[in-house]
């Protein structure tokens, strides 16, 4: 156990190293490119970010492994929300500008009621296999394209957030971003590997695998990015970075998992899926109560006591 163990602390080491300098990196491309933060957030670190749950769910739909493909992505969603929100406010309390409250936030909802509804077919065709189908796949992939087109809208908006941001050379800037990003995804792999190895060491079922170990895993670079933005005070990084991610996720990475092979949906999961809808429309009163537009520390604490509640109920 000794040398996956010091493997894994490798893994953490990239994605914290890697994570600095994707910050770094698009910050410095925002003020560049005179574009809002939250755009970057959404866009190029989210991407950036959601690149280790792509390659897991590729490999698992190709192998047919439906479980791992579904359990990575709902799993990872929670994890983001409820675990790396909740430890960024922690560091710094995440305001964030009013069209998130308002567009993105609910975007990223109504997202996750759709998935509900396509993957559960049974409920329309009793007796029917749930499985998400190419045609669900295409549905994805459209809210993607239009996911796509709004930030390119809101890219057109010209507004830069902080004149406080460090400018590196065009050059510097693009190695900050690609070498975050190599530093992201072969951290994230070291990380998964070895922690898959070590559960299934223990005994742990494939599915608890997939929600927890496995998505926790692929979502790291996303913890290490957000957590690293809190502490840098730049919350539209590390808020959009989440959002984006889960969008990407859901519309994107499942979108091309069922184009792949349509994943068979094992409808146990709709106890996850419920959390995910019920940790985002949380955070969408979140930004009402007790200040608008800002996720406070103990908001963010609570967020990270529900989702201890919530591995205990898988672990039982």
């Amino acid at each position: 156990m000794f040398i996956p163990i010091l493997l894994l602390i490798l893994g953490f080491v990239l994605l914290i190293v890697g994570a600095d300098w994707l910050v770094k990196g698009a910050c410095s491309l925002a003020k560049r490119l005179n574009v809002p933060e939250i755009v970057i957030g959404l866009t190029v670190v989210a991407f950036g970010t959601s690149t280790p749950e792509l390659v897991v769910n590729v490999v698992s739909s190709f192998k047919g492994i439906s479980d791992i493909a579904f359990g990575n992505i709902i799993g990872s969603n929670n994890f983001n929300i409820l675990i790396i929100l909740g430890i960024s406010s922690l560091i710094y309390p995440l305001e964030v500008k009013k069209a998130t409250v308002w567009r993105e936030i609910p975007f990223a909802l109504i997202i996750s009621i759709l998935f509900l509804a396509l993957v559960n077919d049974n409920w329309v065709k009793p007796g029917h296999i749930d499985l998400l189908s190419r045609f669900d796949g295409l549905f994805l992939l459209l809210f993607f394209a239009l996911f796509l087109l709004y930030t390119w809208k809101l890219s057109k908006t010209g507004i830069v957030e902080s004149s406080k941001l460090k400018v590196y050379t065009l050059f510097m800037t693009i190695g900050f971003i690609i070498g975050g990003l190599l530093a992201l995804i072969y951290g994230g792999e070291v990380v998964v590997k070895q922690a898959v190895l070590i559960a299934k060491e223990l005994g742990i079922s494939e599915k608890v695998i997939a929600l927890t170990i496995v998505a926790a895993g692929t979502s790291l670079p996303e913890l290490a990015t957000s957590a690293v933005a809190a502490l840098r005070k730049r919350p539209d990084i590390a808020i959009g970075n989440i959002l984006g991610s889960n969008i990407f996720n859901l519309l994107l990475i499942l979108g091309i998992s069922s184009m792949i092979k349509p994943p068979i949906y094992n409808s146990s999961f709709n106890v996850d899926v419920y959390l995910m809808i019920f940790s985002t429309f949380l955070l969408f009163m979140y930004m009402f109560v007790p200040k608008k537009h800002r996720l406070d520390r103990w908001q963010g604490g609570l967020f990270i006591l529900i989702y201890v509640a919530y591995a205990v109920f898988l672990l039982k």
